[in-house]
């Protein structure tokens, strides 16, 4: 599953982060490196973007943006 898919208020863990270039650089410098937990925090009113909550703050990702990376739902 990617990022962009994840419904609100879901956790989940980074798997992989694709993109090239400068995209990906720029994504991992964010703090969205494989291992990070990351959960959903709020959905812009036309569906983009959407706040994450990453490494303790919030972060707005483009959905195009977030298509890049792939996670895994954790299990309560």
């Amino acid at each position: 599953m990617t990022l962009d898919m994840l419904p609100l208020g879901q956790e989940a863990v980074i798997t992989a982060v694709g993109g090239e270039g400068p995209l990906r650089l720029r994504l991992l410098d964010m703090g969205l490196i494989p291992k990070t937990a990351v959960r959903v925090e709020k959905v812009a009113p036309l569906g983009d973007p959407i706040e994450l909550r990453v490494r303790g703050y919030a972060l707005s990702l483009r959905k195009e943006d977030a298509r890049n990376i792939s996670v895994e739902v954790r299990q309560p």
